[in-house]
């Protein structure tokens, strides 16, 4: 399997994953708060991490030592500047708008990542990619779009599409520097340590009521610590213009589980968007790799 093949197939595997959390963070919002939910999947993160990190090290003598080195720590924490911004926007979007909705908002960062890269970088888009871009939109547009009117949820959800295309580009410059699991753990650690920040600022509740340990345990160890190493190793073979069509998936992954947890429904509109939005992808895949500016790292795993 080559690693831009290997490299997809762990993207979408994320993608996925990420499709299942909103409404399992929608059902948490009503009773917990952002910052406190926040804390504690990313606390749950870091603990998930730590023994395999541990493991690794024992076996690669290199881990413990680039773990230690400050560039990762600093890149780590730029990282999770941008994804606590991420996860801080969509969990309050969720508190009062939809969770097809809410996908539907966050993944214009389907459209924001080309956009921020063309006239950011000044790269040129492959055309299978110009004409991806706005089938996938459609596609999420039909998926998504409830109607109405505009509640605060969306606005949330807007600004979450914009902070997670800055994690996207970012992510792609600074992902070849350092190995997968030390760099996963750096991000992990310094959301963490935002979200404590920012839970003691807001005075919010420090521990979460009992039924929520569980939702909290699988969004904290498989679509957090998981997921953030997968993405990780995913996107050292695959751009980041590429990878946000193949997270143009999101929200059809997203209304399945909705139906399926909270019993949000979608009808003929939405199924013709998720065809539209997976004729996207496949596009996307006929464009190929886009050449990374610099020499992967060794990986740790």
């Amino acid at each position: 399997m080559s690693l831009h093949l290997r490299g997809v197939l762990l993207l979408i595997l994320v993608t996925a994953i990420w499709g299942s959390t909103f409404a399992v963070v929608k059902t948490l919002g009503e009773g917990l708060s952002a910052p406190t939910l926040i804390t504690w999947r990313f606390l749950i993160a870091t603990l998930a991490l730590l023994p395999v990190v541990w493991w690794a090290g024992r076996r690669t003598p290199a881990i413990p030592q680039a773990v230690a080195a400050s560039p990762l720590w600093r890149d780590g924490l730029i990282l999770g500047a941008w994804l606590i911004a991420g996860y801080g926007t969509q969990t309050i979007a969720l508190q009062t708008t939809t969770a097809n909705r809410a996908a539907f908002f966050t993944a214009l960062s389907v459209v924001l990542v080309p956009l921020w890269l063309v006239f950011a970088q000044r790269r040129r888009m492959p055309l299978a990619l110009w004409w991806g871009v706005p089938l996938a939109v459609a596609g999420l547009a039909l998926l998504s779009w409830e109607g109405g009117t505009l509640v605060v949820g969306d606005l949330w959800a807007l600004a979450c599409a914009v902070t997670y295309a800055g994690f996207i580009v970012a992510l792609e410059r600074l992902a070849h520097r350092h190995a997968a699991l030390g760099f996963t753990l750096a991000q992990v650690l310094a959301v963490s340590a935002l979200a404590l920040l920012w839970l003691f600022v807001s005075g919010a509740p420090l521990l979460p009521p009992q039924e929520a340990w569980g939702p909290l345990l699988y969004l904290g160890v498989v679509a957090t610590a998981l997921t953030t190493l997968l993405q990780t190793v995913g996107q050292r073979a695959v751009s980041a213009a590429e990878a946000s069509l193949i997270y143009a998936l999101e929200p059809v992954t997203a209304t399945a589980f909705s139906f399926l947890l909270i019993g949000e429904r979608v009808g003929l509109r939405g199924a013709l968007g998720g065809l539209l939005v997976v004729v996207a992808t496949v596009l996307s895949q006929r464009s190929g790799p886009e050449p990374h500016p610099e020499t992967p790292a060794p990986q740790a795993e």
